[in-house]
């Protein structure tokens, strides 16, 4: 123990001694024990409101996360049905359009995809734009480098279609992109 620490003691000792002869000493550190006491419960008062203001306000914030995204499971599955869709009819000649039986089918068949169209638009979902757009990570994956007269990192072809929900990346779009000719 160190000479400071010695005299702390003794001074604390000595002024136990003189406090239990003199009440108004006692009194005295008792009124300080309490206020240090006060100060410190209001500090934690303060604390545990903060606290709880910020777990409202991130449980706020989460809700309304889930409430707007809620569906982007759903949608990102119904994606799929969306591409067997515009493949099957990207795929229909024009001989097959002509027929009247299969018109009728086909026409079914568009339909169904507008339709589709038209939920994914109530719900926010919406095609990224590539073909002629620069390259974005955030919304593109690059699948292939094609040597071409555009500017490098232009998209140039896009072999699948990529889609947001509201601002959240649903599926990136697969693309190829410009390269300098070699």
């Amino acid at each position: 123990m160190t000479d400071d620490e010695k005299l702390h003691e003794e001074a604390e000792e000595i002024r136990k001694e003189t406090a239990e002869g003199s009440p108004e000493v006692a009194e005295h550190d008792r009124v300080a024990e309490l206020e240090q006491q006060l100060e410190e419960a209001k500090a934690k008062v303060l604390y545990a409101a903060a606290e709880t203001q910020n777990v409202r306000r991130r449980l706020e914030q989460e809700l309304q996360q889930a409430k707007s995204y809620a569906a982007a499971g759903f949608a990102r599955d119904m994606l799929a049905i969306k591409d067997h869709l515009d493949r099957a009819l990207a795929a229909v000649s024009e001989e097959l359009r002509a027929d009247k039986t299969a018109a009728q089918f086909l026409a079914g068949i568009e339909a169904t995809a507008r339709e589709l169209e038209a939920a994914f638009q109530r719900h926010g979902v919406t095609r990224i734009n590539s073909v002629g757009e620069a390259l974005d990570p955030h919304r593109h994956q690059a699948m292939v480098e094609m040597p071409s007269d555009q500017e490098p990192g232009t998209i140039i072809e896009e072999m699948q279609a990529g889609y947001m929900m509201k601002d959240r990346l649903l599926r990136p779009a697969l693309v190829g992109v410009a390269k300098k000719p070699d």
